[in-house]
C-alpha cells in the first residue's frame, strides 16, 4: 500500500497506510500478546473477566507492521500499554489517544511515537524480570504474614510513611497476592501485585515497600519471595519491573532467580489535544475512508 508522493520543495515523503480496528474478542487479543508473555504480562492480566469490561484495545495493521493499544480503567487510574511497530501504534493513537490522563507503558522504541499524542512527565526506564518454578530460590529464614483488606488501614500508613498519599482500598488487597513482614504489632514492609491472571496464568509483582526505618534487613526480599512463591503455584509467568539504577533491589531479585527479559518505559502522559477535538476529526476521516477495509483507513507520512 505504500506510495511516494512529492511536495513541491523536491522532497520525497513516504505514505505510511494503516487499517485501524477495535477488538473484543478475547481469544484474538490473546493470539497477539502471548508471544511477547514476559513485555504483556499486565495487558493479558486485563483478559480477566472482572478488568476485561474496563478495558478497550485496538489493532492496527499496514504498511510497516502491526501494532497494538490497550487502553483500561483501574481503580488507581487510567493506564495505556502499547506493543508493536512504532508506526502502526501511532496510527492507532492518531484516532484513539485515549483519556486526557493516563499511566502509559511502553518499550523504547515508542517513545517518540507517544511523544507525539501525550506530554511525558516522571518518564522512567525500567527493566523488567521474569522468574520460572524451575529457577526460583525462596527465602526461608524470614516469616511473612498474609495480608487481606482487612488490613487496609495499616497497609496505606505503611504506604504514606514518607509523607505521599495512598489510596489503596480493600479490593486492591483482596484481588491480589499481599504478604507483609509485621514487628511488634506494626505492618514494616509489604509486597503485591499489579495484577493476578489464574485464567491467563501471567501475574505482575509490585508494590513493595519497606518502612524507611526498618530498610536494610532483607524484608523487601522477603515479601517479595514470599509473593513469588504463591504466585507461582498457579501461574507459568510471574514477572516484576524494577529501576535499572536501584543495583540493590536488581540484585536482590537476581538473588530470587529472577532475570532480565526486556527493558521498557513508564511515564504519566498528559494528552496534547486535551479536548479530544482533533483526534475526533481524524477518527471520522478515518471511518470513512475505511468502510471497504471494515476498518478505519489512517494515513501518516515519514
Amino acid at each position: 500500500m505504500a506510495e511516494r508522493e512529492v511536495r513541491w520543495q523536491g522532497v520525497a515523503r513516504q505514505r505510511l497506510d494503516y487499517v485501524v480496528q477495535p477488538v473484543a474478542d478475547i481469544a484474538s487479543i490473546r493470539s497477539i500478546l502471548a508471544p511477547r508473555v514476559e513485555y504483556t504480562a499486565y495487558a493479558l492480566g486485563q483478559l480477566e473477566p472482572a478488568l476485561f469490561p474496563r478495558t478497550r484495545w485496538y489493532y492496527a495493521r499496514g504498511t510497516t507492521g502491526t501494532g497494538l493499544v490497550l487502553h483500561s480503567r483501574g481503580g488507581l487510574g487510567d493506564a495505556t500499554f502499547v506493543l508493536g511497530d512504532p508506526d502502526a501504534v501511532s496510527a492507532i493513537l492518531s484516532i484513539h489517544p485515549g483519556t486526557a490522563q493516563t499511566y502509559a507503558t511502553c518499550q523504547p522504541q515508542h517513545l517518540d511515537t507517544l511523544r507525539r499524542y501525550f506530554r511525558l512527565a516522571n518518564q522512567q526506564p525500567m527493566i523488567r524480570m521474569a522468574v520460572t518454578r524451575e529457577r526460583f530460590v525462596p527465602i526461608e529464614d524470614q516469616s511473612t504474614a498474609v495480608l487481606s483488606g482487612i488490613d487496609i488501614r495499616k497497609v496505606n500508613a505503611l504506604y504514606g510513611s514518607e509523607g505521599g498519599p495512598s489510596y489503596y482500598i480493600p479490593e486492591h488487597i483482596d484481588s491480589g497476592v499481599y504478604r507483609g513482614v509485621v514487628e511488634e504489632g506494626r505492618l514494616v514492609a509489604i509486597a503485591g501485585t499489579h495484577v493476578v491472571s489464574r485464567q491467563e496464568g501471567v501475574a505482575v509483582v509490585g508494590n513493595v515497600f519497606t518502612h524507611p526505618g526498618y530498610r536494610g534487613k532483607g524484608y523487601a526480599t522477603a515479601t517479595t519471595s514470599a509473593v513469588t512463591e504463591t504466585l507461582l503455584k498457579y501461574c507459568d509467568h510471574v514477572v516484576l519491573t524494577v529501576d535499572p539504577n536501584n543495583t540493590p533491589a536488581v540484585a536482590a531479585y537476581a538473588r530470587l532467580g529472577y532475570r532480565e527479559v526486556c527493558q521498557l518505559v513508564e511515564a504519566s502522559a498528559a494528552r496534547r489535544d486535551p479536548s479530544g477535538l482533533g483526534s475526533s476529526l481524524r477518527r471520522f476521516r478515518a471511518a470513512i475512508r475505511g468502510r471497504k477495509y471494515d476498518g478505519s483507513l489512517v494515513t501518516l507520512h515519514d
